[in-house]
């Protein structure tokens, strides 16, 4: 229950889900605290088909009725529902079992016999959420607080929005916590997939990756993702951030909210993201989240089928009679605050009013499907919307002309095809919307066939036409590229908008349409979810390769993925080596290693220098403190250490101890006039930035910048930079906040290189090396020292301890948690230390 806990503070009390169906699944690497492991069923795994997917969802794609007669209860699959239509992007052998709730309430004595019967009918698995977390979770917290923001409306006045209930996001949490353990009864998590769909189920990925580290999950958002503005005034927002996070896969509509929700990881939780081959991908404590981006489409073949029913046919001729001699625009929507009907009908309004030839020439019809939520701002707009209507209607309609046709009534399938098809235009003027299929629906009806045309009387030879009005806030917009995008707000825009759609020529219309229905057909239902599972593949293709480790706790929880030769230094270890050995070299980065991060003074303790004394005083030990910081700060802060060696700006200038004289690489830094005026533009431009002069090298920090500008900012310098420095000695390297320049040929990498090499000339070939850092810098160091001992014909092959401090990805073979196991490790390896005999 430690989800709920962190939910809450208190823990809710949820009652035992019904018996579980029969175990069919093997639980490798499930944690034990789940309660789920020892069914007893030792030939489980055996049952299970390879590779099955699992996909979950609010509501199962079922319609539920209780016989009349019987008291039984009568179920058959949504025809309609997308979640069953996905299934024609799937291999023709794929098994495929859907885990959701019903529309309808089940008594609890009836639930076990159901589940079984749906199991086994439907593939279904349906969760039963108890009534009161029902209602709190998706009328509450989705409806009332998720849904309203992630379509970009802010809660500012009591009576305009319902503000964030604990008790609300207490259920929501809940209910995917069963949502988890409803999916435990079927899953076999080696070999199955599972994808999450809508915003119902934000922290159900968390759940599932705590219960087994290597789950195959994918998770689609169907609703918009707001701006980080937006999004970050959500209490909750780290933990559905991480939620998401703990997915493999995640897909958007377009690529504005795959955008915003990049946004949010770097501003919230401090994560960019790059695109590899051209997938994006944000890098989440060792493991690759993929990002997709790929509008959903429609079932072709249901559609074409309505198309070509008598009962269609019949409505078009009817619809045809009713509306001879005049033009057509439709409009279908939902009824809520979000769809832009009202808008819709004022600018249809502003039209009649400015083109009087248009009266009694053109109709406008809006089918209202029924609201999916209630509240006060639901009817607000029922009773705006038929007001409006009811005014144009009285100001410009007459006897026998009816401006504005509203159908706020239950419409069959067979209808709204017929609508489609004879519409001449068709708007979409939602002020923000996910997806919207309704203009594709338009753009298949419009295409017609050719048994439709034969029973309807229309020409066999005039080529299908259609025009579209997408209001640009709606997620399909991007995606058709001939429609006529408007601002809704705009009401004049609008009209002028409609007006030349009806009246544009009907070769523009033609070529507008092939347009439309060559995207279209070729990107339906079963082309996204296709194309969704085969990046879903690859994106856990090497789960396997990797080890895990698990990090945090309640929703913050997440997976720290690592290579399987990845493990915790153990002093003892070190130690061991250490003492057994005769001739060391010891390599230490500063900042982040001997040093704390968050230390604002910089300078080394006096603990650390006299660790590093104790250290360099062993006629054993040769001692390196290898940093990119500038050589008179490191002089400075580590004057007592007489014989400790130092290599400054990354080995630009090295000393071997303080009696010697700093040595410097001969490179020709002449390319600092060139770029010294170009980042101080961009310092200038980009508030925040500062630049940093070192003798050797010039950097751009963007620490304390906005974090989207600056990430950018830092893009287009790196690509400045490379182009002006192509013919010169320098190199470009982009950083966590910064920007360097630094001459050709200097790594802390080469520095440990050179030190070796010496120690091997002057007959001091070493047994034992060890290199500590924390950042990517060091990582030419860990690199660098396998190298060398395998290229220095050493007689024996040396201890060698490449440490990076914290754990994540690496080219070091060990890590420790901080800088303060540093300073407790070099303290053991001091007292072992032996200092040199006087004379």
């Amino acid at each position: 229950m430690a989800f709920l806990d962190l939910a809450s503070g208190v823990s809710l009390n949820i009652p035992q889900t019904p018996r579980a169906l029969p175990r069919v699944m093997t639980l490798p690497g499930i944690i034990s605290n789940c309660n789920l492991i020892g069914d007893g069923d030792s030939d489980g795994s055996s049952s299970v088909c390879h590779g099955r997917i699992i996909i979950v969802a609010n509501m199962l794609p079922l319609h539920a009725q209780r016989d009349i007669e019987t008291a039984k209860w009568r179920f058959i699959l949504d025809e309609d529902s997308l979640l069953l239509q996905m299934k024609d992007g799937f291999p023709p052998e794929t098994d495929v079992i859907y885990v959701g709730s019903l529309k309808v309430e089940i008594e609890a004595c009836e639930q076990d016999a159901i589940a079984q019967r749906l199991m086994e009918d439907f593939k279904c698995l349906p969760t039963f959420l108890p009534r009161d977390i029902q209602e709190k979770f998706y009328h509450g917290f989705c409806k009332q607080q998720l849904w309203p923001l992630f379509h970009y409306m802010l809660p500012m006045f009591p009576n305009h929005g319902d503000r964030f209930d604990r008790n609300l996001w207490q259920a929501y949490v809940s209910a995917n916590y069963i949502f988890s353990h409803k999916i435990m009864e079927i899953v076999n998590f080696e070999n199955d997939f599972i994808w999450v769909h809508d915003y119902h189920l934000l922290v159900l990925p968390t759940m599932l990756r705590k219960l087994y580290n290597r789950v195959k999950l994918g998770f689609f958002l169907h609703s918009p993702f707001p701006s980080s503005e937006i999004y970050r005034t959500l209490p909750v927002r780290d933990e559905i951030l991480r939620g998401l996070l703990n997915c493999d896969l995640i897909g958007f509509h377009t690529f504005d909210y795959a955008r915003h929700f990049l946004s949010c990881c770097s501003r919230m939780l401090g994560l960019d993201y790059e695109s590899k081959r051209g997938h994006i991908g944000l890098e989440y404590a060792g493991r690759t989240v993929y990002i997709k981006i790929l509008p959903v489409g429609i079932h072709l073949g249901r559609l074409k089928t309505v198309l070509n029913l008598p009962s269609t046919h019949d409505k078009i001729k009817e619809i045809r009679k009713q509306f001879m001699g005049r033009k057509l625009i439709l409009g279908v929507d939902d009824m809520d605050i979000f769809k832009g009907i009202s808008l819709k009908l004022l600018a249809f309004e502003r039209l009649l009013r400015q083109q009087r030839a248009l009266r009694g020439k053109m109709v406008l019809v809006q089918i209202v499907n029924p609201a999916r939520s209630s509240g006060k701002d639901v009817q607000e707009a029922k009773e705006e919307t038929y007001s409006t209507a009811r005014r144009i209607n009285e100001i410009y309609g007459s006897r026998d002309y009816e401006p504005v046709v509203l159908i706020d009534r239950p419409v069959a399938r067979y209808e709204k095809t017929a609508y489609y098809s004879v519409a001449e235009c068709c708007i979409v003027n939602a002020v923000r919307d996910g997806m919207n299929l309704v203009p594709y629906k338009y753009i298949v009806c419009r295409q017609g066939s050719s048994h439709m045309d034969e029973a309807t009387g229309i020409k066999m030879d005039s080529p299908p036409t259609s025009m579209l009005v997408v209001s640009e806030f709606v997620g399909c917009s991007p995606s058709l590229s001939g429609a006529i995008r408007v601002n809704p707000w705009d009401f004049d825009s609008v009209a002028e908008t409609m007006n030349m759609a009806i009246s544009m020529s009907d070769s523009e219309k033609q070529l507008r349409h092939e347009k439309h229905y060559r995207y279209v057909s070729s990107h339906d239902v079963a082309y996204w979810a296709g194309s969704f599972l085969q990046d879903l593949k690859r994106a856990c293709q090497d789960h396997c390769d990797k080890l895990c480790w698990e990090l945090g706790f309640g929703l913050s929880f997440r997976v720290l993925s690592l290579s399987p030769s990845f493990r915790k230094l153990h002093i003892d270890h070190v130690v061991s080596a250490y003492k057994r050995t005769n001739m060391r070299a010891i390599f230490l980065d500063y900042d982040g290693t001997l040093v704390p991060q968050s230390s604002t003074v910089g300078s080394p303790s006096c603990e650390v220098i006299t660790i590093l004394n104790a250290l360099c005083n062993d006629p054993k030990n040769t001692v390196f403190i290898v940093s990119g910081r500038g050589r008179s700060s490191l002089n400075d802060w580590l004057a007592p250490c007489e014989k400790l060696g130092i290599a400054a700006e990354h080995g630009y200038f090295i000393r071997w101890d303080k009696t010697s004289d700093w040595e410097s690489l001969a490179a020709d830094l002449e390319w600092k006039e060139i770029v010294g005026p170009i980042m101080k533009l961009y310092t200038e431009a980009t508030d925040g930035s500062y630049m940093e002069y070192k003798e050797s090298a010039l950097v751009w920090q963007h620490r304390d910048a906005d974090p989207d500008f600056g990430s950018c900012q830092s893009k287009e310098l790196l690509d400045h930079l490379e182009n002006v420095l192509a013919n010169e000695p320098a190199v470009v390297q982009r950083g966590q906040y910064i920007v360097e320049v630094k001459p050709q040929g200097v790594t802390k990498g080469l520095v440990a290189q050179k030190v070796l090499t010496l120690m091997v000339k002057n007959g001091k070939p070493p047994d034992f090396v060890m290199c500590i850092g924390d950042d990517r810098s060091d990582e030419d160091m860990f690199e660098n020292i396998l190298s060398s001992a395998s290229s220095l014909s050493l007689a024996a092959a040396p201890e060698i301890f490449s440490c990076t401090v914290g754990p994540k990805p690496s080219k070091a073979k060990y890590y420790v948690d901080d800088a303060a196991d540093v300073v407790r490790l070099l303290q053991r390896l001091a007292t072992y230390s032996r200092p040199e005999p006087r004379a």
